[in-house]
């Protein structure tokens, strides 16, 4: 059997845990994101927040294996960010590179009712988030 070592692992995992309104999205992004990416976590994540009239959303977003999108999942990723803007209170970027810095930065812009902060530690990242 023979691989095909040009293929590159990639994907989103989600973890969702819910306190009353208040949810906590654990995201990990591994590689470089695809459509089929965002048609699997979407789904997820709105019957997640399904009849919840005020839901108050913390996302921890692992950006450390993180290698970007495609075009058609980065317009994917920014349709739901907009269509969920105001439900964010809180998000965390984990990342090693500096575009993941920049990027955080720039979607903050978008965020009006919401923190958005860039760390290189989970431990940060998580104590953070929680407060």
């Amino acid at each position: 059997m023979s691989q095909n070592l040009s293929v590159k692992e990639h994907g989103i995992s989600v973890g969702i845990s819910r306190v009353d309104d208040v949810f906590l999205l654990k995201i990990k992004a591994v590689g470089t994101l695809t459509h089929d990416d965002y048609e699997m976590m979407i789904p997820m994540i709105e019957n997640a927040i399904e009849g919840v009239k005020h839901p108050d959303i913390k996302v921890l977003f692992d950006a450390t294996e993180f290698e970007g999108w495609e075009f058609r999942a980065a317009w994917d990723d920014f349709k739901f960010g907009m269509s969920h803007l105001n439900q964010f209170s809180k998000m965390a970027v984990i990342g090693h590179k500096k575009w993941h810095e920049y990027a955080t930065k720039i979607a903050g812009w978008f965020m009006i009712n919401s923190k958005i902060e860039y760390f290189e530690e989970l431990n940060e990242a998580s104590e953070w988030i929680k407060s």
